[in-house]
């Protein structure tokens, strides 16, 4: 039973991706480039219907409270036709927080009285709030956002399998990453479809609601946290030198980590991407180690790579810098 179903996942998130590749031109949906872009043709977009897909068949036959699926169908749904609807920026926040407080009362957490503590309600829903929004950020090369999504989920689903978590709570995030796997084929290392916001916000907010489901204390939400710690460190750090330069936060850009791999330095898109995946796995298996072992392990290798990765953000930035100056003179 458990692998038809991850094989069904599988065949959804590449069906979706397949037929959206074919079809999306018709329907309006092309990604067109422009300053934030590291792509240069229109390419179809919308690939990720496929995992919402996914997500809407894990709810209807297992026993995910709709109070957790629901929302994020909806805010899938929302995104997808984002471009045809013309939302304003606010009103997409509203419905996002509106999806993020209807999961958080959900959360079973509620016996315990967490709920009715105001301040860590309103930042668990700013963490969801936030989480949709950097995932969708880092979608900017191919294969990025779905090989994040293969490893992100795969390791949400085992440690939920680890902690004896209820059985739905391992095949959510299980199937979500069966799902991303099949997407991949069609977004790697060549991009016939690019996933979209439909895809890019799904997984957000579905890794952030699961990281709300499975937390119990610090030290799971430390080590949760931890297993989207590239998209994190690079959305933060990113922010942090946007915010020191000067520079309207609002406004596209180019200035991931990830992007000046690949569009100042010239790393081919697939080769950052599963860079990425590749030590966002070792960090999470890290993590998992770590947790069986206490707090203090856990925030030693968050610190440790928290360093390494600023070590290397700032090598790999001043390089470009070079680069730039060297291409003028």
């Amino acid at each position: 039973m458990i692998v038809t179903t991850l094989l069904f996942n599988f065949s959804l998130g590449f069906v979706g991706a397949f037929f959206m590749s074919r079809y999306a031109f018709q329907f309006g949906l092309v990604d067109q480039p422009n300053t934030r872009s590291s792509h240069d043709t229109p390419t179809p977009k919308g690939g990720g219907v496929g995992i919402l897909l996914c997500v809407l068949l894990m709810g209807l036959i297992s026993s995910v409270p709709i109070l957790v699926w629901m929302p994020t169908i909806g805010l899938s749904l929302v995104s997808f036709f984002d471009d045809k609807l013309d939302l304003t920026p606010r009103f997409r926040l509203i419905l996002q927080f509106s999806s993020a407080f209807a999961v958080l009362l959900a959360v079973e957490w509620a016996s315990l009285g967490w709920l009715f503590c105001v301040p860590l309600f309103l930042f668990f829903a700013v963490y969801i709030v936030g989480t949709a929004n950097f995932y969708n950020f880092m979608d900017g090369i191919n294969g990025i956002a779905g090989i994040i999504g293969l490893v992100t989920f795969a390791l949400v689903a085992l440690f939920a399998d680890l902690t004896h978590a209820p059985d739905w709570q391992v095949m959510l995030p299980a199937g979500v990453a069966a799902a991303c796997l099949g997407f991949l084929p069609l977004n790697i290392p060549k991009a016939k479809v690019f996933m979209g916001d439909v895809g890019s916000v799904l997984l957000g907010f579905a890794y952030a609601s699961m990281v709300c489901l499975l937390t119990h204390d610090l030290a799971s939400f430390v080590c949760l946290i931890t297993f989207l710690f590239m998209f994190y460190a690079d959305a933060l750090t990113t922010l942090f030198i946007r915010w020191r330069d000067g520079e309207k936060l609002s406004e596209a850009h180019r200035r991931h980590l990830y992007q000046v791999l690949c569009n100042e330095l010239g790393i081919s898109h697939w080769k950052v991407s599963c860079a990425y995946g590749v030590i966002q796995a070792f960090i999470g298996g890290l993590m998992l180690l770590a947790y069986q072992q206490g707090l203090v392990w856990q925030f030693v290798i968050l610190i440790i790579c928290s360093l390494l990765f600023l070590i290397t953000t700032f090598v790999v930035r001043m390089e470009a810098f070079r680069k730039a100056k060297g291409a003028e003179t």
